[in-house]
């Protein structure tokens, strides 16, 4: 990547269910989890052009990640959170994605357990 710029578009607590988890009870039901993602891309021509054809389909990601999170199952949050930094990563402008994953309440006197990733396109 180099000195090439990566601006930087979050989008934060976006809250979906699917069954996650390697426990029975687990399995039977979906949870919440919750997803902040920060997409790094060059936003440089979108912002000299004021051209939505030149930035990062925020809402078209968003969109995507909802029906492949609320359509899945998973047994970790780890892979749960690999899922998600692929959708992300299919929007060609998108060259890195962090993605931390959460599951409220999956631990006792915890308010939630998380994962954090960061994935780049190869």
């Amino acid at each position: 990547m180099g000195a090439e710029t990566l601006d930087r578009i979050h989008i934060g607590d976006l809250l979906l269910r699917c069954v996650v988890g390697v426990r029975d009870w687990e399995r039977e039901a979906r949870q919440n989890v919750l997803l902040n993602l920060t997409l790094h891309a060059d936003l440089q021509a979108a912002a000299a052009t004021d051209d939505i054809e030149d930035t990062v389909d925020y809402v078209t990601i968003k969109k995507n990640v909802i029906e492949m999170v609320e359509g899945s199952s998973f047994y970790l949050v780890e892979a749960l959170a690999q899922a998600v930094a692929e959708v992300c990563l299919a929007d060609p402008l998108v060259r890195r994605v962090d993605v931390r994953g959460e599951k409220p309440g999956a631990l006792r006197f915890a308010r939630t357990v998380a994962v954090e990733m960061t994935r780049e396109r190869a």
